[in-house]
């Protein structure tokens, strides 16, 4: 065997088959709000606006979009952005927000990856930030090239985990299996014969900036769930072992920035 045997897009499924299906839209509805109020805090989006081209594009779809933290950092530049979610009140804090901003050019679009995208113009850009934890990688990524005429960017969590398992072993739980890790994503569209571009975003851990103990302990359950007594007092311990990890929230976050380009044959 070598890697021309190997189905990426087939093994991709069934680690996401272990990993848990992605969240309902109704889970995204119940955190729209608190993700709203924390957009572009943490210093990702310019991160990522920054690796963009917007060189001779008017157009930008934005593939679970959210409440609008990349589509409205670019509707500047653009004529037209349209922004794909299947979170109804994601979708209205995006119209929202682009009101806020005098933006007249953002059009909201209620859609799953799943879904019917054939009423869905193709844009010069393409972009997937954050928002690429699917059963279906292969599918996915077929629909985002399918849609752009010049560009696609995306954002994949690399290493799989949104929480530090040091404290997973700090409070006695086993961690949840990884979602599957970007390199699935290069090695679907190397199959697809694209040759992307790999960078990396640093994203500060959501459990960051805990003012003592007590705030960090709010800020683990509700990423953890409840905690029980026993819990909370291995929490403390690590917390009190190594003040700078603990003023950290554990390890950043790091997203792979993957693109790839459709204006030449080369698609490099």
């Amino acid at each position: 065997m070598n890697i021309y045997d190997i189905d990426f897009g087939q093994l991709y499924r069934e680690h996401m088959a272990t990993a848990g299906r992605p969240k309902p839209a109704q889970a995204w509805d119940t955190r729209a709000d608190e993700m709203n109020r924390t957009m572009g805090e943490s210093g990702y989006v310019d991160a990522f606006i920054a690796r963009m081209d917007f060189t001779a594009c008017s157009s930008l779809l934005d593939v679970g979009c959210g409440t609008g933290a990349i589509a409205l950092a670019a509707a500047p530049r653009l004529d037209q952005v349209i922004g794909l979610d299947y979170s109804p009140r994601m979708l209205e804090l995006l119209a929202e927000n682009a009101r806020a901003r005098g933006l007249d050019n953002v059009r909201p679009v209620r859609r799953a990856w799943e879904d019917d995208w054939s009423d869905i113009p193709a844009c010069d850009i393409v972009v997937a930030s954050r928002s690429t934890s699917v059963m279906d990688m292969a599918d996915a990524l077929a629909r985002l090239d399918a849609k752009a005429k010049q560009r696609v960017y995306l954002t994949s969590l690399a290493g799989g985990r949104f929480v530090d398992p040091s404290l997973y072993a700090a409070i006695g739980r086993t961690p949840p299996p990884p979602l599957p890790d970007y390199i699935y994503i290069l090695n679907i569209l190397h199959g697809m014969g694209i040759h992307a571009r790999l960078d990396y975003i640093e994203n500060d851990n959501r459990l960051r900036g805990a003012e003592d103990f007590d705030a960090f302990a709010g800020k683990a359950a509700s990423v953890l769930g409840e905690l029980t007594p026993g819990e909370r007092d291995g929490l403390k311990a690590w917390y009190g072992a190594n003040p700078e990890r603990a003023r950290e929230g554990g390890a950043p976050f790091r997203w792979a920035f993957v693109s790839w380009n459709k204006t030449h044959p080369g698609r490099n």
